[in-house]
C-alpha cells in the first residue's frame, strides 16, 4: 500500500523553504486551566494565504517538470485548497483553474479571483467540482493538483508535523482537523515517526464527515455533502482514493465529530480567550476538547487550521447568534 514516509516530509520541508511561513507554537493559558494540561495552539491560520494548504500546494507545484508547469494547474476546493494554488501558481507565473461548487462561501471565491486563478462554479458538492477537473485535464491538458489525496500534498502539509515534534516533543496528544485526510495524514506520520507513543486524532464535523464514514464502513464511500460551519471540511475522500483513507486507517488514534453548535462554541472561544480568528474548521480542535469529547491526559497541541471565515458570520457567532444548521450559507 503506497504511503508517505518521514524522509519524504523531511524533503517536503526542503523544497518548499522560503515559499511558506513557519507558524508558531504557542502555550493557551485558558484551555490549560481547563483541562489540567499544557494546550498549545499550532498556528497555521496565519499561513500566508490564511490556511495550512499552501505547504501541500507548494511542495505540488515545485516537484512538477517544466513542461507541467507551461501547461498550467487545476484543482478541485471547498475554498482554501484553491486559494494556495492560486497563489502558489502566480509566484510561478503558471495558468491556475480552480473549480468549486455552490457550496462554497463567496468570500472565498472572491479572493481566490482576486489571487488571478479563473474560477468555475459547478454543481452542488466537490464531486461535481472534480468532474469538471477530470474534463479540463483530459480536454485542455491542465495537470491536475489534488487536494489533499496526493504524495506531494500529504507530504507538505506533514512539515506541519515537524514543527510540532521540535515545538512539543513531550506532546501526548494532537488534535487535527479532518477532511479528505491530508492534513491528518501528513501530520499523523511525522509525529509517529518521531513518539509512536503520542495519539493523534481528527476531528471533523457531524454533518458530513465522508472521512468517518469510510473508516467506519471499511473503505471509501460517498456521503452527501451538507452545509456546515467547517464549510472547509466538507467533501468526500473520493471512491478511489489511494492514500489518504489507508493513512487515516493505520495511523489515527480516533476520530471525533462535531455538532454545528459546538464548532460555533470553538469559534468564539478562539476569539474571546485566545484573540484569534478562526474559520469553522481551524476550531474545531479547541470545540472537542471545549465539549469534552476529546479529553487531554498530558501535553496536547490543537492544530489551528485556517482563517479564511466570512466576517459578517463570524460576527454572528461571537455575537452569540443561534444559526441553524446551513443557515449561514444561504
Amino acid at each position: 500500500m503506497p504511503t508517505v514516509t518521514l524522509q519524504d516530509i523531511r524533503s517536503a520541508r526542503e523544497r518548499i523553504e522560503g515559499k511558506i511561513a513557519p507558524t508558531p507554537t504557542v502555550l493557551s493559558a485558558s484551555l490549560s486551566q481547563k483541562s489540567g494540561h499544557p494546550i498549545h495552539l499550532k498556528l497555521e491560520h496565519r499561513q500566508t494565504t490564511g490556511s495550512f494548504k499552501l505547504r501541500g500546494v507548494s511542495n505540488a507545484v515545485a516537484s512538477l517538470s517544466a513542461a507541467e508547469k507551461r501547461r498550467g494547474v487545476v484543482a478541485a476546493s471547498t475554498g482554501n485548497h484553491g486559494r494556495a494554488l492560486a497563489y502558489a501558481a502566480s509566484l510561478e507565473g503558471l495558468r491556475a483553474v480552480v473549480c468549486m461548487s455552490k457550496l462554497v462561501p463567496q468570500n472565498k471565491v472572491e479572493d481566490i479571483r482576486r489571487l488571478g486563478a479563473e474560477i468555475r462554479i459547478v454543481g452542488d458538492s466537490q464531486d461535481d467540482a472534480q468532474e469538471e477537473v477530470d474534463r479540463l485535464v483530459a480536454r485542455e491538458g491542465l495537470v491536475m493538483v489534488p487536494p489533499f489525496d496526493h504524495p506531494a500534498v500529504i507530504a507538505g502539509q506533514g512539515t506541519i508535523g515537524l514543527e510540532i515534534v521540535d515545538a512539543v516533543p513531550e506532546a501526548a496528544l494532537v488534535l487535527v482537523p479532518l477532511s479528505g485526510g491530508g492534513l491528518v495524514s501528513g501530520i499523523a506520520a511525522a509525529v509517529k515517526a518521531a513518539s509512536p507513543k503520542t495519539k493523534v486524532v481528527g476531528v471533523s464535523m457531524a454533518r458530513g464527515a465522508a472521512m468517518k464514514a469510510s473508516l467506519d464502513a471499511g473503505g471509501p464511500v460517498s456521503v452527501e455533502e451538507l452545509p456546515t460551519l467547517a464549510d472547509s471540511l466538507g467533501g468526500g475522500i473520493g471512491i478511489q482514493n489511494r492514500l489518504t483513507f489507508s493513512m487515516c486507517r493505520d495511523l489515527l488514534d480516533d476520530v471525533v465529530l462535531l455538532s454545528e453548535e459546538e464548532i460555533a462554541a470553538g469559534i468564539r472561544h478562539a476569539y474571546a480567550h485566545e484573540r484569534e480568528i478562526v474559520e469553522g474548521a481551524g476550531a474545531v480542535g479547541i470545540a472537542a476538547l471545549l465539549c469534552g469529547k476529546v479529553k487531554a491526559d498530558g501535553p496536547t497541541v490543537l492544530v489551528l487550521s485556517g482563517r479564511n471565515i466570512d466576517m459578517d458570520l463570524h460576527r454572528q457567532i461571537v455575537c452569540g447568534e443561534v444559526l441553524a444548521p446551513g443557515e449561514h450559507a444561504a
